[in-house]
């Protein structure tokens, strides 16, 4: 082993076959991912068609365990991001469909102290409630009126937050004997079954032997496609994870800024992110799909770098994992910066934004320049 770690020391760089080998690894990689996220998200999108059908206490239930399941593969796949690929391109990218947020509640439907609220009360304005409809409403006349996506549905399934210390609870009448409870249940029929064609598009735009996205990001030179995984890796972990949605919130203190703030699921989400960031770098991808990973291309220009990155990536999902539950429990006013759980958070960010420095460090290693917030 030591000869192994001296012979990769002394070595002037990786080689082009392990840097080709690895753009390959990860572009199967973001295909297995994507595909791992459409078949829960179909899983969902039955359970919601389910209890739509039957609304019970039991079918609503399911449904939101099957949101929670679906999100959590979901989480992972925001590695894929931050470089203009197809979920982010400036013309075409669907991200602002999928996973926009901070999203007003007020938008979509009713909220404490104004019952009539939102398309979903407004049929003068909104007739019939169909996919045309919410895709030109989002983020029509600013950013926080979002009208698809994951937290659309998360919404329409839980309602507002308005506990300190559990998730919110939509009552069942809402899909069954309140004012316009079927305009409601068109909704969350409509924007579950736009989640699933979103995500099915980026499957499709990273499938193998097709003329798409993935054809042409293994058609780059390989510094160059790396260029660009790595860069999404690295603005995720701390421009968007450390930053837009732990610190933002816990500077602010404001439940409003924590990512899926209806179901409580943030930390979960915090902890999908950080995975996301280290089955990019290592390589282990879902579907039981692996081979050369970006960390095995830097430990042949410094395997002693390699092994710190691999150390602190180990040592971010740690403390992600580490943060209580749920996460709005360490944003309100009455808890002190040094109670337990608001260090956890802290310890967190801390610890991405390190993870981001030797990230950086890494790819120069292998003649890769990457620029991050």
């Amino acid at each position: 082993m030591a000869a192994l770690l001296a012979a990769s020391c002394g070595s002037s760089g990786p080689s082009d076959a392990t840097m080709e080998d690895a753009v390959e690894t990860y572009a199967a990689g973001v295909h297995a991912a994507y595909s791992a996220s459409l078949t829960s998200a179909r899983a969902m999108d039955a359970a919601i068609d389910t209890f739509l059908a039957n609304p019970t206490p039991s079918t609503l239930e399911a449904a939101k365990r099957a949101w929670l399941i679906a999100r959590d593969d979901y989480g992972p796949t925001e590695a894929f991001r931050f470089y203009g690929g197809p979920i982010d391109d400036a013309e075409t990218g669907t991200e602002g469909l999928i996973n926009a947020w901070p999203l007003d509640e007020a938008y979509i439907d009713y909220v404490e102290g104004t019952p009539t609220a939102g398309i979903v009360n407004d049929p003068a304005t909104y007739p019939t409630i169909d996919a045309d409809l919410l895709v030109e409403l989002n983020e029509m006349g600013g950013e926080a009126n979002v009208s698809t996506g994951w937290h659309a549905v998360e919404f329409l399934l839980w309602g507002q937050d308005l506990s300190g210390d559990g998730p919110g609870a939509r009552p069942l009448s809402d899909y069954t004997t309140a004012d316009n409870a079927d305009r409601r249940a068109a909704y969350l029929a409509v924007s579950s079954d736009l989640l699933v064609q979103h995500l099915e598009e980026l499957v499709a735009a990273w499938s193998p032997d097709s003329s798409n996205y993935r054809s042409e990001f293994e058609a780059l030179d390989a510094p160059e496609a790396l260029r660009l995984a790595i860069t999404g890796v690295g603005e995720l972990s701390r421009g968007e994870l450390a930053g837009e949605r732990m610190n933002v919130a816990y500077e602010a203190r404001s439940q409003e800024d924590e990512h899926s703030c209806f179901s409580d699921n943030t930390t979960a989400d915090i902890v999908g992110n950080a995975k996301g960031i280290a089955m990019v770098l290592t390589a282990d991808y879902p579907l039981g799909l692996s081979g050369t990973s970006i960390l095995d291309v830097i430990a042949e220009a410094d395997a002693d770098l390699a092994d710190q990155l691999r150390a602190k990536i180990a040592a971010s999902l740690v403390a992600t994992a580490a943060i209580p539950a749920p996460f709005d429990r360490h944003l309100t006013e009455d808890v002190s910066d040094d109670d337990p759980g608001r260090r956890s958070v802290l310890a967190a960010i801390e610890l991405l934004e390190d993870q981001t420095d030797t990230i950086v460090v890494g790819a120069e290693a292998i003649g890769v320049a990457i620029n991050v917030s």
